[in-house]
């Protein structure tokens, strides 16, 4: 549809991959592909086994070629004990995306807390003998119990809205007010004869937000208390105690923890709720002011019931730190300059803390790390020139390590507790990979725009890689905040590769792993900085031969869609065509939780909002742009698409777009999106049309 202006959308529903568009059949690499792209994905034969270790740590058990292996640690042999279990189907568990479980059963079995017409419940288990909870929730003064909002459950991770003490004998929930709250309206069933319509507090970038509570209800009193989560004071948004969330109930049920932080969320308090009296403490403070806190840190509640460890970016990097529930801090178990990356066990009996780190050659090499809780003794038990993934026996004496690279398959060995190496497990079979004449994927480094950071991408290359030829590139990424394209597990090439392209991964300062300073530098500067540095690593590639700088597409999906759409407006000399799927327009369409955490606020921030504006760079497109959304799209609104089609309209430029009729957060069927690149970015394809 080259040089045609669109008023109206060509429809387009996603199908499956398997199935190529009408032209797409036609074009150059179509059979290349049919031929090789089934077969990347099966062609190495891995050798990373998952260990189920038994409770002696005498042996552990491992599924391999469909059959289940006894591996005795003693006298270093597997044996064959009979079938491996059958892979259960995949199915999705929990609520719909953003939604929050409507009842919850107690610890003993014997009750159930629901939610209901905005009212709270409680029965039998069976359902029996329900009783009310509360009664002034309804529709007229827009008050709910029980449940969250879609925002809560999108950006807080709140899949759950009501949680029971220990002992079964309290029950905690939300008690949220939507009537001054703007609401979102998003059509659904527009395939139908009559369609429908889904209503939902959505705040957006200045909106206010919904005041929110948290209640306790006493089995044996019954009595409902409101918890005083904001030191005696109401709420007020803006302030501590904006967003409350990560409710849980400490070990032995007598206080109710909760995140709260400030709207700016560079604030964040654990704190300490007495659902009888219903005062609250701060248990611990965490300020980044430069930017923002990490609003749900890990955290490990110890068996003595007393203690937790808790991960803080306090230095600059993420490290570990042991509590009192009182407060105290017991002591700092570790003091990187670099970043911690998961607990994997704990030893209480011998105070050991068993967890990766990213202290690898890069950031993205975990390696397993073992120290005592007072901070002493910390050694690393892994090799650093490769990224691993471990299972520890019980005792402690040893552990199964998975290790790879993007360039190395992964091969799993036995370990001691010294980190000496005491058998080969498995190695992955690469005769597969090798006979389809598959190229491994290449990391390459660049500089920021900063002109100091390094920075890491990874490039992509068909079987039939021809470096005297040029190639045309599709960059593909998302591009978020903390977020990594460049990885070190075993990267199989792209299959789009084998259309003829070359596929590019890379990072900016949005990265993940490397601390909270290089992040600092995206705060206020969403579809700036990063978008930058993915400019500056795609130039990085200009003085090879192969690649045809004069050929680069680029696509992603939400924040990758952005990506896209950004990278084709602002660096025209380098992006010459883009599929923008579910894209964010302007950060003021978005929800305020991420945006703000991330940009500050319309009164902090104007100038930031201001700058990233697609519509405002709608007259700057030179190349070939194509829209895709989904009409039913609950978390990037369709709005963010119509805007900027309507700002192109206005440009007076020509741009191809494509619907998903009562589609939702989703992405352009990707036989239809080559069709596009190939249509505009490979020469022999356009000889032909021409």
């Amino acid at each position: 549809m080259k040089n045609m202006f669109f008023l109206a959308a060509a429809l387009a529903a996603t199908v499956s991959v398997t199935q190529a568009q009408d032209k797409l059949k036609t074009m150059p690499g179509y059979e290349q592909y049919q031929k090789v792209a089934p077969q990347i994905y099966t062609a190495v034969k891995s050798g990373a086994i998952s260990a189920k270790w038994s409770e002696d740590g005498s042996s552990f058990e491992y599924s391999q070629d469909g059959k289940l292996f006894k591996y005795d640690v003693k006298s270093k042999k597997a044996t064959e004990i009979g079938d491996a279990p059958k892979p259960e189907p995949r199915r999705r568990t929990g609520p719909a995306r953003g939604r929050q479980y409507d009842s919850s059963v107690s610890p003993d079995g014997a009750l159930k807390a629901f939610t209901k017409d905005r009212n709270m419940y409680l029965s039998n288990a069976d359902g029996s003998g329900v009783v009310p909870l509360t009664t002034d929730g309804n529709e007229t003064n827009q008050v709910k119990y029980g449940i969250a909002t879609w925002v809560y459950g999108e950006e807080l991770r709140q899949n759950t809205a009501m949680w029971w003490s220990p002992d079964s004998k309290k029950i905690a929930f939300y008690r949220f007010e939507e009537k001054d709250v703007k609401k979102y309206y998003v059509l659904l069933d527009q395939l139908s004869l009559y369609d429908s319509l889904e209503i939902e507090a959505y705040p957006k970038v200045g909106e206010p937000n919904l005041p929110v509570d948290l209640m306790v209800y006493d089995l044996d009193t019954k009595k409902l208390t409101k918890l005083d989560t904001r030191d005696g004071k109401p709420f007020q948004d803006g302030e501590l105690g904006t967003y409350i969330y990560d409710i849980s109930w400490t070990p032995d049920g007598k206080e109710l923890l909760f995140h709260s932080t400030n709207r700016l969320q560079n604030v964040m308090e654990l704190r300490a709720a007495n659902p009888e009296t219903g005062k609250s403490r701060t248990v611990i403070r965490e300020e980044w002011l430069p930017s923002w806190v990490d609003n749900s840190p890990e955290m490990k509640p110890l068996d003595n019931g007393t203690q937790f460890i808790w991960a803080s970016e306090r230095s600059g990097f993420k490290n570990y730190y042991l509590y009192n529930y009182d407060g105290t801090l017991v002591s700092t178990i570790t003091s990187h300059p670099y970043e911690i990356a998961g607990i994997v066990k704990v030893d209480e009996k011998n105070e050991t803390l068993y967890y990766m780190a990213r202290s690898g050659d890069n950031h993205m090499k975990m390696q397993l790390h073992r120290v005592k809780f007072d901070g002493t003794k910390d050694v690393r038990l892994t090799d650093p020139s490769l990224n691993h993934s471990v299972s520890i026996a019980p005792n402690g004496k040893y552990f199964v390590d998975v290790a790879q690279a993007h360039d190395v398959a992964p091969f799993t060995n036995l370990i001691d507790a010294k980190g000496k190496e005491v058998a080969e497990l498995e190695k992955s079979d690469m005769s597969k990979f090798e006979e389809l004449g598959l190229k491994k994927v290449e990391h390459f480094t660049f500089t920021s725009k900063d002109g100091v950071t390094q920075l890491d991408g990874l490039i992509h290359f068909p079987s039939d890689f021809d470096p005297s030829k040029k190639y045309p590139v599709i960059l593909s990424n998302y591009g978020g905040p903390a977020t990594n394209a460049f990885r070190e597990t075993f990267v199989n090439p792209d299959p789009l590769t084998e259309y003829g392209f070359l596929v590019l991964n890379i990072d900016g300062r949005n990265v993940r792993g490397r601390g909270k300073e290089l992040l600092d530098q995206l705060y206020g500067n969403l579809g700036l900085v990063e978008m930058d540095d993915f400019a500056e690593g795609v130039k990085s590639l200009h003085d090879r031969p192969y690649f045809d700088k004069e050929r680069v597409g680029v696509y992603g999906t939400s924040y990758g869609g952005t990506t896209a759409a950004t990278m084709l407006l602002r660096f025209p000399e380098l992006f010459h065509a883009a599929v923008a799927n579910s894209s964010v327009t302007d950060w003021r369409n978005y929800d305020n939780i991420y945006t703000e955490r991330f940009m500050g606020t319309l009164e902090t921030n104007l100038k930031g909002y201001n700058r990233f504006s697609l519509m405002n760079m709608a007259d700057q497109l030179e190349g070939e742009l194509l829209i895709f959304f989904g009409t039913a799209d609950n978390n990037v609104h369709p709005s963010n698409s119509l805007q900027l089609i309507k700002a192109f309209q206005n440009a007076g430029k020509s741009i191809e777009v494509q619907v998903a009729p009562d589609g939702g957060h989703t992405a352009l069927n990707r036989d239809r999106m080559m069709e596009f690149f190939i249509k505009h970015l490979v020469t022999d394809y356009q000889k032909v049309v021409r």
